[in-house]
C-alpha cells in the first residue's frame, strides 16, 4: 500500500575553476551556525501538512496553493518532499565525506531516522489504533493485521499502512494511517547509494550528472505509475542527486552567485507555462534550495530553537490530521490545518526531546581519517 500511496500522491500532484568562496556565500556547512537548512526543512514539513489538509479534508488537491499556482502540475506537499530530498542529498554527502567509515556512516543514518520512526509506529499501533478502531479492543489486539502493521513498518516496509477496523473518514484514503511513510524506504535507498558510490570513489560530477539524467527520465515517464519500489526511487533520484552535486560544487564562486540564482528563479517561473515545473524542479528548484540555505546575506532563522521538529512534523502530521477529521468530520482544509499543525508540532517536540535527540547522542564522533582516506577526501574536493 505504501508504493500505491506514493503513486497516488504523486499522480495527484501531476494534474570553471575552483576559487575561494565569495563574500556573500562562503563555505557554509551544517556545522556552521549561519545557515537555513533547519528553516527550510521546517518549512517543507509544514507545507506537507498544509497540502495534506486539502487532500484529507476534500479528497482532492485542486485547492492546494501550489497546484493552483502551477495550474495543476505539482502539489505543495510533493514539493516539500522534493526540498527534503535535495537537502538530504547535500547533507548526507557531507556526512559521508566527514565520517571516513561505512560503519559509522550507516550508524549515523540509522540513529537519525529509525528511533523517531519506531516511536511513531508504536504510538500508531498501541495508542491511535485502539482509540479509533471499530473493533473491540480484544479483537483489535488479537487481529493479525495489528501486528502485521507493527512489524512491517518497524522493518520499514511501508506497504502495510492500515490497521484493523481503523477508518478515519469515508474517503478512499480514509484507512491510511500514515501516508508520508512511503518516502522513508526511498530515503534509505539514497543513503545506500551514497555509501556505495563513496566506497567506489564515484561521488563525482560526471557520475552525478548521469544519475540526474536517469532521475529526470523517470520523472518524464512518471515511474510512480508502477507500484514497484524502484518506481518511487527513480522518481525521487534526481532531487537527491542535485543535492549531492551542490555539495560537490559548494566552493565554486561562479556557480553560487546571485546572477545564477536569479537565472534559476527565472527558469523555475518560466517552467510553469511550459508545463515543465515538475521536470525542471530538480535543477532550478534544487539549486535554489541549497543557495537559500547557505547564502550568507540571508539572516539565519533559528528554526531549531526548540528542537529539530521537521522529521517529527513529517511523520506525525498525517495521522494527527486523520484523527482530527475522525473527531470533527466535515471541517474545512484550513480548519484542519490550524487544529492539526500545533498538535503535530507538540508531538514532534516530545519525539525530539524524548527519543530523537537522545538517540543522536549515541552517534559515533567524527573520525580522524587515515592518511589514505584524508587524501581521497582532498581529491574529491578538487
Amino acid at each position: 500500500m505504501g508504493a500505491r500511496l506514493g503513486a497516488h500522491l504523486a499522480r495527484q500532484a501531476l494534474r570553471g575553476r575552483l576559487r575561494p568562496p565569495g563574500p556573500a556565500l562562503d563555505n557554509a556547512t551544517p556545522m556552521d551556525r549561519h545557515n537555513n537548512f533547519d528553516a527550510l526543512r521546517f518549512l517543507a514539513a509544514t507545507s506537507v501538512i498544509l497540502s495534506h489538509a486539502f487532500l484529507l479534508a476534500e479528497g482532492r488537491l485542486y485547492d492546494d496553493p501550489l497546484m493552483r499556482l502551477t495550474h495543476g502540475q505539482v502539489a505543495l506537499g510533493v514539493a516539500g518532499v522534493f526540498v527534503f530530498f535535495v537537502i538530504s542529498g547535500f547533507l548526507v554527502t557531507q556526512s559521508w565525506e566527514r565520517t571516513g567509515s561505512l560503519t559509522r556512516f550507516a550508524t549515523k543514518r540509522a540513529l537519525r531516522i529509525y528511533p523517531g520512526l519506531a516511536l511513531c509506529i508504536l504510538v500508531l499501533t498501541f495508542v491511535l489504533g485502539p482509540l479509533v478502531t471499530r473493533l473491540t479492543l480484544s479483537a483489535y489486539f488479537g487481529a493479525y493485521g495489528t501486528y502485521d502493521f507493527l512489524v512491517a513498518n518497524l522493518l520499514v516496509n511501508t506497504d502495510h499502512n492500515s490497521l484493523p477496523g481503523v477508518l478515519f473518514t469515508a474517503l478512499d484514503i480514509g484507512d491510511i494511517v500514515d501516508g508520508p511513510l512511503w518516502s522513508l524506504p526511498v530515503e534509505i535507498a539514497m543513503y545506500v547509494m551514497v555509501g556505495v558510490l563513496g566506497l567506489l570513489r564515484l561521488i563525482r560530477l560526471p557520475v552525478l550528472g548521469v544519475l540526474l539524467g536517469i532521475g529526470m527520465v523517470c520523472l518524464w515517464f512518471d515511474t510512480t505509475a508502477h507500484y514497484e519500489f524502484i518506481g518511487s526511487v527513480g522518481w525521487m533520484l534526481g532531487f537527491f542527486v542535485v543535492g549531492m552535486a551542490m555539495y560537490r560544487l559548494r566552493n565554486h564562486r561562479l556557480v553560487f552567485s546571485p546572477f545564477v540564482a536569479l537565472a534559476m528563479a527565472a527558469g523555475l517561473v518560466a517552467s510553469v507555462p511550459l508545463h515543465a515545473f515538475l521536470l525542471l524542479f530538480p535543477i532550478f528548484g534544487g539549486y535554489l534550495v541549497i543557495y537559500l540555505a547557505r547564502h550568507r546575506g540571508i539572516p539565519a532563522i533559528p528554526a531549531a530553537r526548540f528542537g529539530d521538529l521537521s522529521y517529527g512534523l513529517y511523520i506525525y502530521g498525517w495521522p494527527v490530521e486523520q484523527a482530527v477529521l475522525y473527531l470533527r468530520p466535515g471541517i474545512s482544509a484550513a480548519q484542519l490545518f490550524l487544529i492539526a499543525f500545533p498538535v503535530a508540532a507538540a508531538i514532534a517536540f516530545l519525539s525530539w526531546h524524548l527519543v530523537e535527540k537522545r538517540a543522536l547522542r549515541l552517534k559515533p564522533g567524527a573520525s580522524s581519517p587515515s592518511r589514505p582516506v584524508a587524501a581521497a577526501i582532498m581529491r574529491y574536493s578538487k
